[in-house]
């Protein structure tokens, strides 16, 4: 059963050279206790896309969708007091900067604190000494003393793992972590990574990894999202993915891992940036930067096209069959 259903999901802000279209005709479903990654560069739309099914895109940000479902809830027609009950509550986010998402000026108990006083109530005493649960489930040593600790007083990691407590506090169905290993070193990012896996199967959570880093996609996810210039370009499991990537892309992405540039003198790299509102190219948007892009790419939008088992936006997608032979992707 589908938890999140969005169809043809738009986010617009509007720039002194006209409107800039961040995410572009996003159309993704998200099963019960299903864990997804979204993937692609900085200002492929991966955070802005989340932000809009939280309700959380400021004005002037324009959102628009055929449809935007949380299981039966209508997400589109709800109206502002009804939607805050479910965010935070049933949607919660694990923002990509916990030193600029947690406020400075009061403690990490009182915003713990604050949450569970919002969606569930219950007396003073109740509340703290979940705050200490929630703490120690997250692996945060001697929680009942850190409940007066300042954000500044923890390190990055421990900031994190407050952020994902005050996340988990009121039980969601869904939980969206942006960028949750950003700026950590690799063994409290392993940490983070396998604590949200955790927590995921005890509570039977849908998880949403917003990355940029594959290697946590491949660990994490059983469904990828990847994501260019504010549209999807591929949707694939995890495992397919990785072997056989339909769109340029992804390939592309995947064969600058370091891991895959074993033995060679130079890593692989993808020319170019993501084009942004003043130099979005005719036809398909990654055509500037793709080694396989002919006429009709420089002309024509692809269509993003359903298979049954994937999903690509690209006139020539790869031939799998020509990958397991050893060709080119």
């Amino acid at each position: 059963m589908n938890l999140i259903d969005i169809q043809n999901l738009s986010v617009e802000f509007p720039t002194a050279g006209g409107m800039l279209r961040a995410v572009d005709g996003v159309s993704l479903q998200i099963g019960e206790g299903e864990v997804v990654g979204v993937v692609g560069e900085s200002g492929s739309g991966k955070s802005v896309s989340m932000l809009a099914l939280m309700g959380l895109v400021a004005y002037p940000g324009q959102v628009s969708a055929d449809k935007l479902t949380f299981g039966d809830v209508d997400m589109l027609s709800l109206p502002s007091s009804e939607r805050r009950k479910i965010t935070g509550k049933d949607i919660a986010m694990v923002f990509q900067e916990p030193t600029t998402s947690l406020n400075p000026c009061f403690t990490v108990g009182f915003q713990i604190m604050e949450t569970l006083k919002v969606h569930e109530g219950g007396t003073r005493k109740e509340r703290r000494e979940r705050a200490i649960e929630l703490l120690d489930q997250v692996g945060i040593p001697a929680p009942a003393t850190r409940l007066s600790a300042f954000p500044h007083q923890l390190s990055g990691g421990m900031n994190q793992r407050v952020m994902i407590a005050m996340a988990i506090a009121c039980k969601p169905k869904l939980l969206i972590a942006d960028e949750p290993t950003t700026a950590l070193d690799v063994t409290i990012q392993k940490q983070i990574l396998d604590l949200l896996l955790r927590l995921q199967d005890e509570r039977g959570m849908a998880l949403v990894l917003i990355t940029h880093d594959m290697a946590v996609v491949a660990e994490t996810a059983q469904r990828v999202v990847v994501m260019y210039a504010g549209q999807m370009v591929e949707v694939q499991p995890s495992d397919a993915l990785f072997s056989t990537p339909r769109h340029p892309y992804t390939s592309a992405l995947l064969n600058a891992l370091p891991e895959r540039g074993a033995g060679r003198s130079r890593l692989p790299t993808i020319p170019g940036v993501v084009p942004g509102q003043s130099d979005r190219p005719g036809g398909c948007l990654f055509n500037p930067r793709c080694e396989q892009a002919s006429e009709v790419c420089r002309t024509k939008a692809p269509v993003y096209t359903v298979h049954e088992d994937y999903a690509v936006r690209c006139h020539t997608p790869i031939d799998p069959l020509l990958q397991r032979a050893g060709g080119e992707t």
